[in-house]
């Protein structure tokens, strides 16, 4: 990745600090985009950096507002003499019943989770298309397997991503643009303890139960999947959803 300007959305969580530093260690020059403030970020963006030999420059942008988020994304484009890789990692998950969620949260976590990526997707073709080459990582979800109660706003959103993946990597190939997408299963995160909380022990049991491998997933697992199709390694991959799910 050394000399590539790489764009990773939703960097402050458990999958995406993992994926700024597996970035930054293997040389990139990364532009790390969350809504929290740039003085909230201190801390994580200094942690990030040591993993050099990289470096890592941190956007605030809230990705509800796409119109904004295009421009911005273009901004840097432009800024950076454009994007090599754009990593649509930014999600936003709920666990409720369905008709406990208002059409306002339904909306939102496909803006946030589906839309941004279209955006974005948009703003860095451009400078790709001008280079001859780019990839574009998008982010599908175990939970498209059926197996989980009261996501159905997120498991929507991913199963738009997937189309969304097989569509960009149609329409962009022709211009040596690779778009594929990485389907974690149930990763060990701050969101994963967020959501189920007392019950992560029984939680955690019922997933090894139904991986083929029988160890939890770590962010960094995903962190290497996506650093792989992101590089070179996989010129000729496209379209592409590697399942990172220990066997589901």
């Amino acid at each position: 990745m050394k000399n590539r300007t790489v764009l990773l959305t939703g960097g402050l969580g458990s999958l995406g600090r993992a994926q700024a530093r597996a970035f930054v260690g293997a040389g990139a020059r990364l532009l790390l985009l969350d809504r929290a403030s740039a003085d909230e970020t201190r801390p994580v963006i200094a942690e990030i950096d040591r993993a050099g030999p990289g470096s890592v420059d941190y956007v605030e942008q809230n990705l509800t507002d796409l119109e904004a988020s295009r421009a911005a994304v273009g901004a840097l484009a432009q800024a950076f003499g454009g994007i090599d890789v754009l990593i649509n990692n930014a999600a936003l998950i709920v666990n409720r019943p369905f008709e406990a969620f208002s059409l306002t949260e339904y909306e939102e976590q496909m803006r946030v989770n589906v839309g941004a990526a279209f955006a974005l997707a948009q703003a860095v073709a451009p400078a790709m298309k001008a280079k001859g080459a780019g990839s574009i990582v998008n982010f599908c979800s175990v939970t498209l397997s059926g197996a989980w109660d009261g996501y159905v706003p997120y498991v929507a959103s991913k199963g738009a991503m997937l189309g969304l993946t097989k569509g960009l990597a149609r329409e962009l190939g022709p211009f040596g643009i690779r778009v594929n997408a990485v389907s974690p299963g149930a990763v060990v995160s701050e969101a994963e303890a967020r959501v189920f909380g007392d019950r992560a022990d029984a939680y955690a049991a019922w997933v090894l139960e139904r991986q083929c491998l029988k160890q939890r997933i770590e962010p960094e697992d995903i962190a290497s999947a996506v650093l792989f199709l992101a590089g070179d390694g996989a010129r000729m991959v496209s379209g592409h959803v590697l399942e990172v799910d220990a066997g589901w």
